[in-house]
């Protein structure tokens, strides 16, 4: 199972046999710079740690690249990270249902992960929503976003991330193909004022 943008979102994790997640989503609080995690059964763990490295040696061995310290830091920081992501998430679908947008989940909804999806109908609309959440960004906000043929994708996707960690979703980020509905997928936040910043920035370059 992937739990990526679900962890420390409900009171307990979903049980599995075996589920992995990123160490720069939820679990990593913003800090860990790199990494994933492997949890299950020992039985599968160990033999996702014999395919990382070789059987027989498996966890005993391999690099942390000296930043041990940012990913225990970051877990410990995660639970509140994750709650200032939610925050924001939450303030992003009550604006969009105030400004006339479909959110899901609504503002008011019960919650299993971070992304917070908006529905724009027009791809003038979500390029202006993505650029508007580049422009809020901490880090590359003179940066303006455009859409590309991604691989794995069947349409163009455009994507905005300001962050200090590249890739990092529990950062503030949208990305959406370029297709009908024009859906975003928004989600991250390191703290909800950041969060809310860079929303009524994209809030404002939509207009309306």
């Amino acid at each position: 199972m992937d739990n990526c943008y679900g962890e420390f979102v409900e009171t307990e994790e979903p049980k599995a046999d075996i589920m992995a997640g990123s160490l720069i989503k939820n679990p990593g609080g913003g800090l860990a710079p790199m990494g994933g995690y492997v949890a299950g059964s020992v039985e599968l763990v160990e033999n996702a740690s014999f395919r990382l490295t070789v059987p027989g040696t498996g966890g005993e061995v391999g690099a942390s690249l000296g930043v041990n310290r940012s990913l225990f830091q970051g877990l410990f920081m995660a639970p509140h990270t994750v709650a200032q992501a939610l925050k924001t998430a939450v303030f992003a679908a009550a604006l969009a249902e105030l400004m006339g947008y479909e959110a899901f989940p609504r503002h008011d909804a019960e919650r299993h992960d971070i992304i917070q999806s908006l529905i724009f109908n027009s791809p003038e609309k979500l390029k202006r929503f993505c650029r508007g959440i580049q422009a809020g960004s901490p880090v590359d906000s003179y940066v303006t976003p455009e859409a590309w043929d991604m691989p794995g994708y069947e349409d163009k996707v455009i994507m905005a991330a300001g962050a200090f960690i590249q890739g990092s979703s529990i950062e503030l980020s949208c990305d959406g193909p370029m297709k009908p509905p024009y859906r975003a997928y928004l989600q991250g936040g390191l703290s909800y004022e950041a969060g809310r910043l860079g929303i009524m920035t994209a809030a404002e370059m939509l207009g309306g």
